[in-house]
Order: structure tokens, then C-alpha cells, then sequence
């Protein structure tokens, strides 16, 4: 038992730092934006930064506040997509941040047996594991998107490594 509690606390701390890095990173492609670049689209199929984020809070909050934290799933997700221009780049990161704070208080307070425990999410049966691992990932997954379309629409690098040699050979 003591190293399966040493796993789900390895599990935890590496999702919280996850979210971390990928919070830090969408903060850092804002900062980078003008308000009017926060709801731009590539193009018609593709999605605004802002749209993004209004997903990622959604999904947040369906698989981790409300699935893993059992309260009310109240997702809208297809308003995640339809939303236009409307709230600001420092609203939407406050909106955010206060999600992942959520999220992470969530995640650090589950147990082994919450951990295990399997449940429906928008129809996939997944464990709370499971459920930590699809956050950080898509997470991750839409952090990459846009950080990728900051470069697109200012043509330069976001820094988000600066100070680190990423050269460096494992040991």
C-alpha cells in the first residue's frame, strides 16, 4: 500500500506541475497578444485563443470538478466554440487561473481509492487516474496550439525556456 500511496502522490505532483508549466506558458503567448489578436481565428475551422481557453475551462471543470470532484457538471461546451469577441485577455486569464486553482485543489485531494474508482465522462469510462492524465494532456495539448498561433500571428520566439540549455544530455 505504501508504494501505490507513493505512486498517487508522484501521479499528483507531477499533473499540479503540469499545469503549471501550461498555465505559465498560456500567460506568457497573452502577453505577447493585442486584445483584438485574443479572438482571431486562422480561419473559419480552427479556433480564437479566447475560444481555447473557454474550452479548456470547460473541460477542466466537466472532467475534474465535476467527475473527480463530484459536484454539477455544468458544461455548455459547444458556447466554448461559438463564443465571439467579448471578454478580455486579463478576464480570460483571471477565469483561467481560477480554474486551474480549482482543478489542482481537486486533483491534490484525491485518494487512492478516487484514484481507482471508474466513472462516465462525456461518455469514455475512465478512472480518476485516467481523468488526471486527459486534463494535463489536453491541457497541454491546446497550451501547444496557442503558443503556436502567438508565433504565427507576432513572428517570434515566446521565450518560454529562455535561461535553460536544452542541450543538455541526460545522464
Amino acid at each position: 500500500m505504501k508504494k501505490a500511496n507513493e505512486l498517487r502522490q508522484e501521479i499528483i505532483e507531477n499533473a499540479l506541475y503540469r499545469l503549471d508549466e501550461s498555465t505559465r506558458m498560456i500567460r506568457s503567448s497573452l502577453s505577447f497578444l493585442q486584445e483584438e489578436d485574443i479572438w482571431k481565428k486562422p480561419n473559419p475551422n480552427s479556433n480564437s485563443v479566447g475560444n481555447l481557453i473557454l474550452h479548456l475551462c470547460g473541460n477542466m471543470h466537466q472532467y475534474v470538478l465535476a467527475a473527480l470532484g463530484n459536484t454539477e457538471d455544468i458544461r455548455e461546451r459547444d458556447s466554448e466554440f461559438s463564443s465571439e469577441p467579448g471578454l478580455s485577455s486579463s478576464a480570460l486569464i483571471d477565469m483561467l487561473q481560477r480554474k486551474v486553482d480549482k482543478v489542482k485543489e481537486t486533483i491534490s485531494s484525491c485518494t487512492l481509492k478516487n484514484m481507482l474508482f471508474r466513472r462516465k465522462v462525456q461518455g469514455f469510462n475512465l478512472s480518476g487516474a485516467g481523468i488526471i492524465m486527459h486534463v494535463v494532456e489536453h491541457y497541454s495539448y491546446h497550451t501547444g496550439q496557442i503558443a503556436y498561433w502567438t508565433k504565427i500571428l507576432k513572428d517570434q520566439d515566446l521565450g518560454f525556456y529562455d535561461g535553460i540549455d536544452l542541450t543538455t544530455k541526460n545522464n
